[in-house]
């Protein structure tokens, strides 16, 4: 029997609370539509689907004629499979892992460390830090996504410290009118000014600030039960965090960070040391195969309040300089590149039309791994023994220098997503 080298997978569901409930979340319904047998709770959260080799949630393999049982098992002992270049600058491991998130709650406020800083905190902290990897990622909308990313522009910083008294007050005068000088200053003395800012904030003391919460919260609720615009406040998301996490620090890093509103197919990009998090919506995350997190907020979990602030890119800009755009492969007008300014993953997205009934998915030198989110169609490949039946929720693990033959039975085309590393 030839080798077999694509094969389907079963992927772990993370059940975190703050994810969506039910059939309202993408994982959970893409979970239904793979498995008929799948018994969905109306009641729990299906937040997170992992597509990889974390050693906290290996997919396993859907093939009863491979003898290993899990995707990590089998590269370890198929090293060749990543490719030539992966195998390589990734000490034969899968440098990736490959998410759908769904989420209804926020997420905390977070930043994800650089290599040298995660060796060092997991050297230091092992239970809080449990590897030694850094963790780009990037967010793919699958329906309208929001979040927040990386520090606003001064003078957006600035206009929140004059228009929102209580987040003046927790800041305090001195360091706000520092901010306010450093406009249009010399770039270093804007960081430097904005990181005494969000470290005052972060370092001020349960009592106060949970009274200058407490303060704005009833101000901004009398305002919209009067019917007064509270955007300059950024009042609607302020009372939503607020009632997720009422009390908590979180809340005012709204005034510091961009607000990200993502359309189905646009993605952001977090980088090393960017605070970020997640609000509303469902998304593809790809990530470097890595669990750490340092948190800021909106978080029952460990806080890591030095480190994060010492962490910091505190250069300040624009909500759009963290969007990244797909390119259109010149080879294949189906094939949508997400292309991050780090070796570890690259995302295709790849829409196939109702008019095409034979499409192949390419061979290239990395292994990948592919989801479908719309569509149905029977798989074929040199490297799988048998027919393979692909539909909304399937995922197949594809080797490098490998491909699949799809024969589309859907009248609506294909979604599919395809996670690679293109060192």
């Amino acid at each position: 029997m030839a080798e077999l080298r694509v094969f389907p997978l079963a992927c772990p569901v993370q059940n975190y609370s703050w994810g969506k409930l039910g059939r309202d979340s993408e994982v959970a319904s893409l979970l239904a539509s793979s498995d008929p047998m799948i018994h969905i709770e109306a009641s729990k959260p299906y937040a997170e689907l992992w597509m990889g080799t974390h050693p906290k949630g290996d997919a396993v393999i859907l093939d009863n004629r491979i003898p290993q049982k899990t995707l990590r098992q089998w590269i370890a002992d198929n090293p060749d499979c990543l490719g030539t270049k992966v195998k390589e600058a990734f000490q034969g491991q899968l440098p990736f892992l490959f998410k759908v998130l769904s989420v209804n709650s926020a997420l905390s406020i977070q930043a994800h460390p650089t290599k040298e800083l995660a060796e060092k905190l997991h050297a230091q902290y092992p239970e809080h830090y449990p590897d030694a990897n850094h963790k780009p990622e990037m967010a793919i909308a699958l329906t309208p996504f929001e979040g927040m990313c990386g520090f606003r522009p001064v003078e957006e910083i600035v206009s929140f410290l004059q228009n929102v008294p209580e987040f003046r007050a927790l800041i305090g005068n001195v360091a706000a009118e520092q901010l306010e000088r450093s406009v249009g200053e010399d770039p270093r003395g804007v960081s430097a000014a904005l990181r005494i800012c969000f470290t005052r904030m972060m370092k001020s003391e349960k009592k106060v600030f949970v009274d200058q919460l407490n303060m704005l919260v009833k101000r901004i609720s009398q305002e919209a039960d009067a019917g007064k615009d509270t955007s300059a406040s950024c009042g609607e998301l302020l009372l939503r965090l607020h009632s997720q996490y009422p009390g908590d620090i979180g809340c005012f890093a709204i005034y510091f960070l961009n607000l990200m509103k993502l359309q189905p197919g646009e993605c952001m990009f977090l980088g090393a040391n960017e605070p970020h998090a997640y609000i509303y919506g469902d998304c593809i995350e790809c990530m470097a195969c890595s669990d750490n997190t340092v948190r800021a907020g909106l978080t029952p979990k460990f806080i890591d309040v030095l480190t994060l602030c010492e962490m910091l890119n505190y250069t300040p800009t624009p909500g759009s300089s963290k969007l990244l755009s797909p390119v259109q492969s010149r080879l294949d007008p189906c094939v949508y590149l997400y292309d991050p300014p780090v070796p570890d993953f690259s995302v295709m997205r790849i829409e196939i039309p109702s008019s095409i009934k034979l499409y192949l998915i390419s061979a290239i030198d990395s292994a990948s791994i592919l989801l479908v989110v719309q569509g149905t169609a029977v798989g074929t490949s040199t490297a799988a023994a048998s027919e393979m039946a692909v539909r909304r929720g399937s995922v197949l693990f594809i080797s490098a220098n490998e491909s699949v033959s799809l024969h589309l039975s859907a009248p609506d085309g294909m979604l599919l997503f395809r996670a690679c590393c293109l060192v």
